[in-house]
């Protein structure tokens, strides 16, 4: 069975497009062009992952987000031609997957699709991010077969990028899950943090495959 994706735009050319573009990569599609029939066809449809904008003509994409977070956890790209960078940190708080800016390059949403529908609740007590084996239960993690000495701190930061690969984490996602909501501000400090783990788990830390910045943003665990 094909993936359903739901389009939720209300240009009617965007529509046309990503449908077609969608159906040349495999997928079926549905579309909505308000908030409140978007929620109705998630409701109706179960498709397997929403294309999201921002700006309906009955709402703001973002409380499209916020109420269905309250009962789902559908995949959602946000696809909006709003493209500041605090716009960004609200979907992505509010619990979109990821985020892509229009004007678009169909390769690259493809892409930010297939990763989104690649991700999935881990296995038992076990997580992968490339090479590295995230033991939950023993709070362990090996390269290689070789254990890898990481602090508690260091090993929930890890845990956190690696149960969603490929999804932007904000700093503040990041923070609160980590440290706690009281430390939500502290972005200085989860930045010498997640230099001490790569430090510990890149090949070359300055140049990181695992563990990917999204600028001014926040992070983003190299997917499968």
């Amino acid at each position: 069975m094909r993936p359903l994706i739901l389009i939720v735009d209300d240009e009617a050319q965007i529509l046309r497009f990503l449908g077609h573009a969608l159906a040349a990569a495999g997928y079926d599609s549905c579309t909505a062009t308000t908030g409140a029939e978007a929620l109705a066809q998630v409701a109706a449809r179960k498709p397997d992952l929403m294309i999201l904008d921002l700006g309906l003509p009955d709402t703001d994409g973002k409380a499209v987000i916020e109420t269905l977070r309250q009962t789902s956890a559908l995949p959602v790209i946000v696809l909006s031609a709003r493209d500041q960078e605090m716009e960004k940190i609200m979907a992505l708080d509010l619990g979109a997957d990821d985020f892509v800016a229009k004007p678009f390059a169909i390769g690259e949403l493809l892409a930010r699709l297939r990763v989104c529908l690649r991700a999935a609740p881990a296995q038992g007590n076990r997580l992968r991010l490339g090479p590295l084996v995230i033991d939950a239960a023993a709070h362990e993690v090996t390269r290689d077969g070789v254990a890898l000495h990481l602090t508690p701190k260091e090993f929930d930061l890890l845990a956190a990028l690696a149960e969603s690969p490929g999804r932007v984490l904000t700093h503040r996602q990041l923070l609160s899950r980590v440290w706690g909501p009281a430390h939500v501000e502290d972005v200085p400090y989860l930045r010498v943090f997640i230099g001490q783990l790569r430090a510990k788990v890149e090949e070359n830390p300055s140049a990181p495959t695992l563990i990917l910045t999204e600028p001014g943003v926040g992070y983003r665990g190299a997917p499968g």
